[in-house]
């Protein structure tokens, strides 16, 4: 049987265009890509890749003035923080939290929207294998090509599993899905709560629907929302930290730095057609639901503006950067996307 795809990255020998992961004395990680006439330059020395490629993965190298370096290829976790990027990557941590919580499974139908550089693309397309089907939706051009870039880097090629297109996720979804076939629904947007019809249609019974936001606000608009839709199952939501140790010797202690607050997941489940859900039996307390003098919720549309979400537009400057660093064009995606998957 063929090997699945990008394993072959991951074996062997480097190779010309691979990425490598050099740590220094130090402790300190320097990312290259190996280029038949690539030199990594510091301040104190060199090191040509050719003293690189063809050798085997976990070599030390000097360079020019003796300081030795350990090469290794980056883990997925390493590859994502380090690689070209346009929008704001999910973090590793929440990305496993994604897969895992999300039971994302071989040879799943999983959606994605709002795709940013490809980092969470990459664990969904490790975890639904070569016989699975991610359709990835993103609304910019310049953040798909990206996102495209990445993951034909690290998997050595276009992947058969996915599905990039373009637009709105409210209106790609039903023209590329059937109603009720996908397994999983990933939710990486300002305003989630938004599309909850589109991924109730889409959503087989019982499938997953998770989402990742920034704040408190749009944590409480989404869960209230999902409640109120009638198809989705209770909501859950929590947030992860993640705090390194320092080993040396009898000195074990947390770092001083750590991986805080990145994000919100939330998650809920599709219920079976008719299905009413169970009324929640916990009383909420004083003030959970502000109400105006008449009765009526509150509600105040610049509170949910892209402003007042923290939302920042990524420079056009940066863009062509990214896109030069990937060597991808602007006419590289047509309006509609890159036939990628099925």
């Amino acid at each position: 049987m063929p090997a699945p795809t990008g394993a072959a990255q991951r074996r062997g020998p480097f190779r010309v265009g691979e990425r490598v992961q050099l740590t220094d004395p130090r402790g300190r990680l320097h990312t290259v890509t190996l280029h038949p006439d690539g030199a990594f330059h510091t301040h104190r020395g060199y090191l040509r890749h050719t003293d690189l490629i063809g050798a085997s993965e976990g070599v030390v190298v000097q360079n020019t003035s003796g300081i030795a370096y350990l090469a290794l290829r980056p883990l997925l976790a390493d590859h994502v923080l380090s690689m070209p990027r346009g929008a704001a990557v999910v973090y590793p941590k929440d990305a496993g939290q994604i897969v895992t919580m999300g039971d994302v499974f071989p040879g799943a139908t999983v959606v994605e929207a709002g795709v940013g550089s490809g980092g969470l693309t990459l664990s969904l397309l490790r975890a639904v294998g070569d016989g699975g089907r991610l359709v990835s939706i993103e609304r910019r051009e310049d953040f798909a090509a990206i996102a495209r870039g990445n993951v034909e880097t690290f998997f050595g090629g276009p992947h058969p599993a996915w599905d990039l297109r373009l637009g709105d996720l409210s209106d790609v979804l039903p023209t590329a899905v059937e109603p009720g076939t996908v397994d999983r629904v990933v939710l990486d947007m300002l305003a989630p709560w938004e599309n909850l019809d589109a991924v109730a249609t889409a959503l087989a019974p019982g499938g997953v629907l998770v989402c990742y936001v920034a704040t408190t606000t749009q944590l409480s608009r989404l869960a209230e929302d999902a409640r109120s839709d009638g198809r989705f199952t209770e909501p859950e939501a929590w947030e992860s930290m993640v705090r390194g140790w320092h080993l040396e010797g009898l000195a074990v202690r947390p770092q001083h730095r750590m991986v805080g607050h990145t994000g919100f997941l939330l998650t809920t489940r599709r219920l079976a057609d008719g299905v009413e859900p169970p009324h929640r039996k916990r009383r909420p307390a004083k003030g959970s639901y502000p109400v105006a003098e008449d009765g009526a919720p509150v509600t105040d549309p610049e509170l949910w503006s892209p402003e007042a979400m923290g939302e920042r537009e990524t420079s056009a400057k940066k863009i062509r950067r990214v896109r030069r660093e990937l060597h991808v064009a602007p006419e590289d995606l047509g309006p509609q996307g890159p036939a990628t998957g099925d």
